[in-house]
């Protein structure tokens, strides 16, 4: 299985040299650097190889939890970043990556790449373009979250730095199941689908519907839990609604076809990595949306062809910050409306529609304070707050941790 650290760093070679790697565990490390870069200097800690003056570009592909710190840190090197997606899984995370890229000028690209596939981008100018008239609901569909345990506690393998792979997170035994592809099932490193399809999902339907700078005003939602010790502990089954003041109505849910559908009072748009289609896009042939006329991004390089599909939109995707690195513009998918981007939290228990309802979470407690702002209330000692503060690989986020809610405080 080619992980996607691996793979985004593959998109990156043809713009530079790649002269270091790093991995916490030494056998993928070691495969990537075979594969990549024979020559590339190897890492097991990141802290190490910032310590070197030659690295000018970072590309992060590593699980959620490690995304703000890696990226913190790498601002601070000097060097530009390309970050996967979600780029923090906290408020506070949010807030202190977008001030760090601010402080030091960086430009840091969020693997968002949905943005740079044709597909998405039409659906998007589209709906922006009124081709559908007014925009009056859109409907996503992410997949369900995976279930399983109790899975059976083991030494970790020589190989890898269990320790180090945990960051800031609670320390834990090791159990396989915690790490690599699977992480994204536990919510001490990333949200399931909500953070995994979702980042991406939630991002076209905000980005076409022009909310990506917005919050929703009110917003209720159901989710089930599994109960079983030492497994997965995502939610089993979630749906959420969302409203905003221009009177949108955003709806999640985990059944139906995955992708995104935007209603509006003249049709509607379904997209999804297969498709675009509806009514606006079959009348494309009497009235078409060249590509000259696509509006979202300013600073589009129109001698990149349209590409469709992950690997190649992320070609796209890893072009377009490669030209923001040369002439400092804002990339397609920049780090400012990112902590915007962050989806709802797969298994949270929600139902608010009043000025001070409270939002119920396995972790604590999101409270709607005032109108289109939300702020979560600290996890337990047992979480991230507490957990391993001032240890080795902590950063300043977990001194004042929280979890990721619907849209944060902006």
């Amino acid at each position: 299985m080619r992980y996607q650290g691996t793979v985004i760093a593959e998109k990156a070679a043809p713009y530079g040299d790649i002269v270091a790697i790093c991995d916490v565990d030494r056998e993928i490390g070691e495969k990537a650097r075979q594969e990549l870069a024979p020559k590339a200097d190897l890492y097991e800690d990141y802290r190490k190889m910032f310590d070197r003056n030659d690295i000018d570009v970072v590309t992060i592909g590593t699980p959620d939890h490690w995304h703000t710190a890696i990226a913190i840190a790498a601002c601070r090197a000097g060097a530009d970043v390309y970050c996967e997606k979600p780029l923090t899984l906290t408020v506070d995370e949010g807030k202190m990556l977008c001030q760090v890229v601010k402080e030091t000028g960086a430009v840091l690209q969020v693997g968002s790449w949905q943005r740079s596939d044709y597909r998405f981008r039409l659906a998007c100018e589209m709906v922006r373009q009124g081709r559908i008239g007014n925009l009056k609901r859109i409907d996503v569909v992410l997949g369900r979250n995976e279930t399983g345990g109790p899975f059976p506690i083991e030494p970790p393998p020589d190989h890898l730095n269990w320790d180090l792979w945990q960051g800031q997170t609670p320390a834990v035994p090791y159990i396989e199941q915690r790490c690599h592809y699977t992480f994204r099932w536990w919510y001490e490193y990333s949200g399931g689908q909500m953070t995994d399809w979702g980042a991406h999902h939630l991002d076209i339907a905000q980005w076409g519907a022009g909310m990506q700078y917005s919050c929703p005003v009110e917003f209720s939602g159901q989710a089930t839990f599994p109960e079983v010790t030492n497994g997965y502990n995502v939610a089993v089954r979630y749906q959420a609604e969302m409203a905003y003041d221009n009177g949108v109505l955003l709806t999640v849910a985990d059944t139906g076809r995955n992708g995104v559908m935007f209603t509006g009072e003249k049709g509607r748009i379904f997209v999804n990595r297969g498709t675009v289609s509806g009514s606006p896009v079959e009348d494309l042939k009497e009235e078409p949306l060249p590509r000259e006329q696509f509006k979202l991004y300013p600073h589009d390089n129109l001698s990149r062809p349209p590409r469709m599909g992950k690997l190649d939109a992320i070609v796209n995707q890893m072009g377009n910050f490669f030209d923001c690195i040369k002439t400092r513009d804002t990339p397609i998918s920049d780090a400012q409306p990112a902590p915007l981007r962050q989806p709802l939290p797969s298994g949270q228990h929600l139902d608010a529609s009043g000025p001070q309802a409270d939002l119920e979470s396995p972790g604590g407690t999101i409270r709607r304070r005032r109108r289109g702002q939300y702020v979560a209330e600290p996890r337990p000692a047992t979480t991230l707050s507490a957990a391993r503060v001032g240890g080795p690989c902590c950063h300043p986020a977990a001194h004042n941790a929280y979890w990721l809610i619907a849209i944060p405080a902006c």
